[in-house]
């Protein structure tokens, strides 16, 4: 099975990918993941992306298809992968259908993750974890038991990402639409696309996602 999950940030695609990677067996590639692992391993690839990095500019398509290429040819990719954070745009979907046609395989399935926006933006802005144990919590839909005291292991300092706020979330959301949800229309058109409730439960979702699958295999 090789799945993209498409949704806009903070929709909840890494936590279904977690679980769809372990129901199946088959791994979740990050981009980000895959290019400091080429970059650690000195790989050809890897060292083309150092250059750029270490230059300070941004690398290329070209070279995140390549890493794309070393890391699925891998043993762990032999019954698929689940790519997360790529494709973000209409060329790279392009350039990741040419790679797999040169090793005569395709996607299997493309599911979208539909959301309410504002609901994603209070859903995200509201999130915050224990400084002690990493879990999670939200403002409106997730307090601990007791204000102030983890429910897990009592901790009492909590600690918010930077970039968990409603500003910087509508404008991610302002990139997502300007680039990447043309994907929507690109998979649907090749007979890929399935769609899901993104706000549904977290259970509800995975169920969701495993029914549309089910439709592919």
């Amino acid at each position: 099975m090789k799945l993209i999950l498409l949704g806009p940030p903070g929709a909840g695609k890494g936590t279904q990918a977690k679980f769809l990677s372990a129901a199946h067996g088959i791994p979740q590639l990050s981009t980000g993941d895959m290019l400091r692992a080429a970059v650690k391993a000195g790989s050809t690839v890897g060292k083309r992306a150092k250059s750029v990095m270490e230059a300070g500019g941004l690398v290329s398509d070209d070279i995140v298809v390549d890493i794309i290429a070393d890391r699925i040819a891998q043993a762990d990719c032999a019954k698929g992968f689940i790519l997360d954070g790529f494709p973000r745009t209409l060329a790279q979907a392009a350039a990741l259908d040419r790679l797999l046609a040169s090793k005569k395989t395709a996607l299997d399935a493309v599911v979208a993750m539909r959301v309410d926006d504002d609901i994603l933006v209070r859903r995200v802005s509201g999130r915050y974890t224990c400084g002690t144990c990493g879990s999670g919590y939200h403002d409106e839909f997730q307090k601990p038991k007791k204000a102030g005291v983890c429910d897990k292991c009592g901790g009492t300092t909590f600690t918010r990402r930077a970039d968990d706020n409603a500003e910087t979330v509508r404008t991610r959301l302002m990139a997502y639409y300007r680039e990447t949800s043309p994907l929507i229309g690109y998979y649907f058109a090749l007979g890929k696309l399935s769609v899901v409730d993104g706000m549904a439960e977290i259970r509800a979702v995975t169920i969701a996602i495993e029914g549309a699958l089910k439709t592919v295999k």
